[in-house]
């Protein structure tokens, strides 16, 4: 007889909390061990999460929606029947350590109605993630106030959603900013730029949802925005104020390419038993030229460059509702064409039937888009942050184009494409970026016809 403590999985390195988005049990069903119990989301993918015992659900301690940090306890599961939920709960030994985890709803609370000052912690130094910090500096929030922001998280960590409680209830005039810390030097620049960041970040933030109401009077119709679509808007926008964009273009003939494709597909499925798409041919070209310009395959912490040297490429796929996500190819350099068109059509499958793991989205260093799929010639695409660029082909079309050879220039009907890399430009300069892309192009335009697969 024992007590058996379900917790909030770790869904990978990066990510330090879930939302519950639906429970399938409730308190007093019957479990079987790997039996999902409920669905969790991160920003990353959705996620169920499996009973590790067989038993009856005898506690549920968090609502679906609440924002749960990982190792918490979400749920107790009672191994066997035959006795109260509060008799096994007293007599198992994990009983103590669980025992913080039931408050843990109650600085959410708190938060909610007044945002009460949080005592630090016993070291003395709070920690705040980087998305935190970014939306802090993004609405003019200093670190004075971070600090009176009570935490939700993990040992009072300030989760996103406290902050943006916070930042709510300040625009509405419920509280205040607090003055009686003005000695802090570490904000003695942000004053004058904080109100008009505030100030015109509030505007934006009442506009989005405010903005259907004004069109109400004509024939439309309004939709709630699902949960990917709020997560892809919020991460679109904080890129393009992190990242100050430029983008490159730049054309290819990729004839031989393409016929080496056709006249290989057959053989090439047979062989494998797995289809042969352009996306693996593409990201084997983009991996032999990020070892020639490894500044492409980086990131940027503050001031300090960090280059990656794994070679891990994200390549845009589309979900059942229509939304993109971006599955991660990792070691791309390690693969042949076999391994990256496994690879491809696995996770580009698994996106399609809702199965990506939360690992699957992760770590990724450069990322491809394959606009031509709609029909596209061309786009500019954003990038996926912390990345420094992403490439985006264009549909590939028969047009009539002068050919040059040592004979004299003819004019042929050749298989053309566009390519344009938007890149950061607080790193990669105009140079670089379009270097890097004319690289990619020349890969393209002289692809062996006569390789083996």
């Amino acid at each position: 007889m024992a007590i058996v403590e379900l917790v909030m999985p770790k869904m990978g390195e990066s990510i330090m909390e879930a939302t519950i988005l639906r429970w399938h049990k409730k308190v007093g069903d019957a479990v079987n061990a790997d039996e999902t119990v409920l669905e969790i989301a991160t920003d990353k993918v959705d996620s169920e999460v499996p009973s590790i015992a067989t038993g009856e659900i005898t506690e549920i301690l968090f609502k679906e929606n609440d924002v749960v940090p990982v190792g918490t306890v979400i749920a107790r599961v009672r191994t066997a029947a035959g006795e109260s939920a509060a008799s096994p709960a007293a007599a198992t030994p994990a009983a103590p350590a669980a025992s913080p985890a039931p408050p843990a709803p109650a600085p959410v609370a708190a938060a909610a109605e007044a945002a009460p000052v949080l005592e630090k912690p016993a070291g003395g130094v709070r920690f705040y993630s980087p998305l935190v910090l970014t939306i802090a500096q993004q609405e003019g929030v200093s670190f004075n106030e971070l600090e009176n922001i009570a935490g939700s998280g993990n040992e009072g960590r300030v989760t996103k959603k406290d902050l943006l409680d916070y930042i709510a209830r300040r625009q509405q005039g419920s509280v205040t900013a607090p003055a009686a810390t003005p000695a802090a030097p570490a904000v003695t620049t942000a004053p004058a730029p904080q109100p008009a960041a505030a100030e015109s970040n509030g505007v934006a933030a009442k506009a989005a949802p405010a903005a259907p109401v004004t069109f109400t009077t004509g024939n439309v119709e309004i939709q709630e925005m699902d949960r990917m679509r709020k997560l892809i808007a919020e991460h679109m926008v904080r890129s393009v104020q992190t990242s100050p964009h430029v983008t490159s273009f730049a054309e290819a003939d990729v004839t031989h390419l393409v016929r080496w494709r056709d006249a290989a597909k057959n053989a090439f499925e047979k062989r494998e038993g797995e289809k042969l798409t352009f996306t693996p041919l593409f990201i084997e070209a983009v991996v032999k030229c990020i070892k020639k310009f490894p500044l492409i395959n980086s990131s940027l912490d503050g001031e300090k460059i960090i280059l990656r040297k794994d070679i891990n490429i994200g390549m845009a796929a589309a979900l059942p509702s229509g939304n993109l996500i971006v599955p991660v190819i990792r070691n791309a350099d390690m693969l042949n064409l076999v391994g990256l068109s496994k690879q491809v059509n696995h996770l580009a499958n698994a996106a399609r039937t809702n199965k990506l793991k939360p690992e699957d989205t992760q770590a990724g260093t450069f990322t491809l888009t394959n606009v031509g799929t709609f029909g596209s010639l061309m786009g500019t695409p954003i990038i996926n942050q912390p990345q420094v660029a992403i490439l985006a082909v264009g549909a590939i079309k028969k047009r009539p184009v002068v050919v040059e050879t040592a004979q004299g220039d003819s004019i042929a009907i050749r298989h053309m494409m566009y390519l344009s890399l938007s890149y950061d430009h607080r790193i990669i300069d105009g140079a670089l970026g379009s270097t890097f892309l004319s690289a990619v192009a020349h890969e393209l335009e002289h692809f062996d016809p006569q390789r083996e697969f």
